[in-house]
């Protein structure tokens, strides 16, 4: 197992984890072989995939390109291009006009986009009090609900609100929001999303410090065995993808990269294919 990137701390807490099910009478996953020298921790590589503990995950990463960026008096043609396209998701904004200084579209478009989508609809929620419309943006066709930390005065209820709907719960944070602060939730989510801009509008440059931020995200995951995707949304394009899938993304949203190129299919392919051989457990 390559564990070139994963922190000591990371280590630290996998050997008392492992310890926990073997003291505690807790069920195992095969055995376990601890050792443990001045400077390391050695972990068999059948124990560490059988629990989840992979810093370099075995699934491929997947990609959303965002509607936000699309042309929409084609907005037709513009799905389809995503529907034929080797994208996984099909990622829309909604913004309010109140928690972003920007306003986009609601449940009408989601309602048309999932007519017109043969991809799965990533629907993030940059609006205030989001728990008012879950299910609203659930019957409209979200497939993954993701709402704001910092909109939610009670993020727990809301999350098991969104799964109550039978659709994923994602959590998004702002640039200026630790990844600590889903400590308490890590293990309730199905996807964190890292802003790489500032909330509000697309085609802004990326925020070089989501890289270290998605590393510990990561180490924060894997801590918990929890298996939450992380997403990163804001200025992806081909030029920083290879190196947030390294330090542990595994859901792209771009969004101008992808439409605003000259031949956004192929934009796409190229995009899914980048570190294909980095994310293989090893």
């Amino acid at each position: 197992m390559n564990l070139s990137r994963v922190s000591k701390d990371t280590l630290f807490f996998w050997y008392v984890d492992s310890l926990s099910k073997l003291f505690w009478n807790r069920p195992t996953y095969g055995p376990v072989f601890l050792f443990i020298p001045a400077t390391f921790v050695f972990i068999p590589a059948t124990f560490a995939k059988r629990r989840g503990y992979t810093y370099l995950r075995s699934m491929k990463h997947l990609v959303a390109p965002s509607l936000l960026a699309a042309d929409f008096t084609r907005l037709r043609e513009e799905i389809q291009m995503v529907n034929d396209s080797q994208a996984d998701w099909l990622h829309l904004d909604v913004m309010d006009g109140r928690f972003v200084p920007n306003i986009t579209f609601g449940m009408l478009v989601i309602q048309a986009a999932k007519k017109m989508s043969a991809k799965p609809l990533d629907v993030h929620l940059m609006i205030v009090e989001p728990e008012r419309y879950v299910e609203a943006f659930r019957e409209a066709g979200a497939d993954v609900i993701t709402v704001h930390y910092e909109a939610c005065t009670h993020l727990h209820r809301v999350i098991h609100q969104i799964k109550e709907t039978g659709a994923k719960a994602g959590v998004a944070l702002n640039p200026h929001t630790p990844a600590a602060a889903l400590e308490e939730v890590a293990e309730d989510v199905d996807l964190i999303l890292a802003m790489s801009v500032n909330p509000g509008f697309g085609g802004q440059k990326f925020i070089y410090n989501t890289i270290p931020k998605v590393r510990r995200l990561r180490d924060m995951l894997t801590i918990h065995n929890a298996h939450a995707l992380i997403e990163i949304d804001g200025g992806v394009g081909l030029q920083n993808a290879e190196t947030l899938l390294q330090a542990g993304a595994d859901v792209l949203v771009a969004g101008s990269s992808i439409f605003k190129a000259s031949d956004p299919a192929d934009t796409i392919r190229r995009m899914k294919e980048i570190g294909g051989e980095l994310r293989k457990f090893v």
